[in-house]
């Protein structure tokens, strides 16, 4: 089984417990306007970009048949919509300027790179799968998943759970922990900013949270300014997980001004022209007050 991964993040604390291996695989059911790994919202591999990187030498512009590498005004420009033998472009590249923003592995290849980690995961630690939504590719995820647990490696997935229940009940036979996205408890406002509605994201968190898997679950929200992070959304979530789980874990994680670099490299627009900053101590604070206030009893914040 063969699928596409975009990165590795190894020796991370933040993707579950003790030292771990995020694994992030390409593809998404959602088109969140201010995802933070906008490179991995298709499943279609695409050529990148790194200007810092590049000594201008045009490798790049003479190798390319039909227009997909330009420059500019001394810039180079790509259009990928264009036909090229990208791999070898790519390969061409002198300065390891132009890159494939994923890579094609096995599944007992993405076991084999994650296993290298080992003897960092006995204090708790495993491997963690991410995204894009890493059920997008969910035979490649689960086939990936079964390796790990045929050798005693702890498993979490951070998922945003639009996926259809059955492969969504599956997946989760082999994996320990469980990251569950909310964002949006209105539908309507959910499908205006993800590009879904969230009745089939409700519909697997009602299973999961009722399933014998909902004390190694945690319900995640991002706050993003003016979408997810107003007083009226923070609360309906509240209510709704802990009216399902009144012991649920609940994190509110900061907004992460960061992810805007990455728009320009895949030709997308990021969703604020003057990009907000992190939220205060103070105002974290008040975020998760509300959420105690609506049921919450274990509150998640990293202040």
């Amino acid at each position: 089984m063969k699928g596409y991964v975009f990165d590795f993040k190894r020796f991370s604390t933040h993707d579950g417990h003790g030292i771990r291996t995020t694994v992030f695989l390409k593809g998404c059911t959602l088109n969140c306007v201010w995802c933070q790994n906008p490179e991995g919202i298709s499943i279609k591999q695409r050529p990148l970009y790194f200007p810092n990187k590049c000594i201008h030498c045009n490798t790049c512009v003479h190798l390319a048949e039909n227009g997909g590498v330009t420059e500019v005004d001394g810039k180079i420009k790509l259009d990928v919509s264009k036909v090229e033998n990208w791999h070898y472009i790519i390969d061409s590249c002198p300065s390891v300027a132009l890159t494939m923003d994923s890579r094609e592995m096995t599944s007992q290849e993405v076991v084999e790179e994650a296993c290298k980690d080992a003897p960092f995961f006995k204090y708790g630690g495993g491997v963690t799968l991410s995204g894009g939504e890493p059920l997008f590719q969910h035979e490649f995820a689960i086939e990936i998943l079964k390796g790990l647990k045929e050798k005693n490696i702890t498993t979490t997935i951070e998922t945003a759970s639009h996926i259809p229940m059955p492969i969504y009940k599956e997946a989760m036979k082999y994996i320990d922990y469980v990251y569950a996205d909310l964002k949006i408890m209105d539908s309507n406002l959910h499908k205006k900013y993800t590009g879904v509605d969230n009745t089939r994201i409700v519909q697997n968190l009602k299973w999961l949270l009722m399933s014998e898997k909902k004390e190694n679950v945690i319900i995640r929200t991002p706050l993003i300014p003016g979408m997810t992070a107003t007083e009226e959304n923070i609360a309906g979530i509240a209510k709704f997980i802990s009216g399902l789980y009144p012991e649920v874990k609940y994190e509110i994680l900061n907004y992460n001004p960061l992810a805007q670099a990455k728009y320009d490299m895949v030709d997308k627009e990021f969703c604020f022209e003057n990009n907000p900053p992190l939220y205060s101590d103070d105002q974290m604070r008040a975020f998760g007050k509300i959420a105690t206030d609506n049921g919450v009893k274990n509150l998640i914040l990293e202040i």
